[in-house]
């Protein structure tokens, strides 16, 4: 009878042990995941760039342009009437335009632009985000409202490839016009934002950690000056197709020239 209470307080020791091991290691693993989404990624460092080579292309799309019906249920006097307005920007040439191209992981190279060190803003004027399109050092962003209208303004950040945005990074009442919040973003990468009070509205920025980038104009074109000779892979990315990543290679003192088809 002894042995067999032995056997059972053993085990059951054994089993209790071996549970809280477990919760403490998947509380462990939940700790680590929110510490790598709240610590910024590894500062850049700026050096001279004497050797640098130049990035330029042109980002396309051959696909058919779908569009988008937007009919405001409230505050049509500041909002404006139903319309529908192209998902991407397309032109003659398949050029897109507001299309935003970066490299990734870069740890060193050129300064940052003085524009750079000044707080970016994002706008919200007649139901619109102005710009709809921004690049944005790691850090301060000033979001305001210049409706009379309440903007509730909600930022997700996106993963694979800017197609799945859920998980919120700001999500801010502006109820008065003129109003002005500021936020940190720490970290890189793609946010998607909209406003809860007009759903139509929609926004796209990246937040980057080094000063390779650029927005692609109307005809689609873009250029990378700089760039410290090495391996890199660049992103094309817009808020209807996605991203895609190129691996390239660019030369000391030469120049570069990337075609980027995006495709959904």
């Amino acid at each position: 009878m002894i042995k067999v209470i032995h056997m059972y307080v053993t085990s059951t020791f054994c089993y209790r042990s071996n549970t809280l091991k477990l919760l403490i290691k998947l509380a462990s693993i939940f700790l680590i995941s929110i510490l790598a989404w709240a610590m910024p990624v590894s500062a850049y460092k700026e050096t001279s760039v004497t050797n640098g080579g130049t990035i330029v292309g042109k980002v396309v799309f051959n696909g058919r342009v779908p569009k988008r019906t937007i009919m405001p249920t409230r505050d049509k006097s500041v909002c404006g009437g139903m319309r529908k307005e192209p998902k991407i920007l397309v032109g003659p040439d398949k050029g897109v335009e507001e299309g935003i191209v970066y490299l990734k992981k870069v740890k060193a190279g050129k300064p940052w632009s003085k524009e750079s060190a000044t707080v970016p803003v994002l706008n919200q004027e007649k139901c619109r985000f102005s710009p709809t399109v921004q690049v944005i050092r790691s850090g301060k962003i000033a979001i305001v409202n210049s409706d009379p209208v309440l903007h509730n303004t909600h930022g997700y950040l996106c993963k694979s490839k800017g197609k799945k945005c859920a998980r919120t990074v700001f999500n801010l009442a502006l109820p008065n016009q003129g109003q002005r919040i500021e936020k940190s973003m720490k970290r890189a990468g793609t946010v998607k934002v909209d406003c809860d009070a007009h759903g139509w509205m929609l926004g796209w920025m990246q937040v980057v950690d080094n000063p390779y980038y650029a927005i692609t104009d109307a005809d689609g074109k873009f250029s990378i000056p700089d760039v410290p000779p090495g391996k890199y892979t660049l992103v094309a990315f817009q808020g209807y197709t996605g991203a895609i990543e190129i691996p390239i290679v660019v030369k000391a003192k030469e120049q570069l020239e990337i075609t980027a088809e995006l495709k959904i």
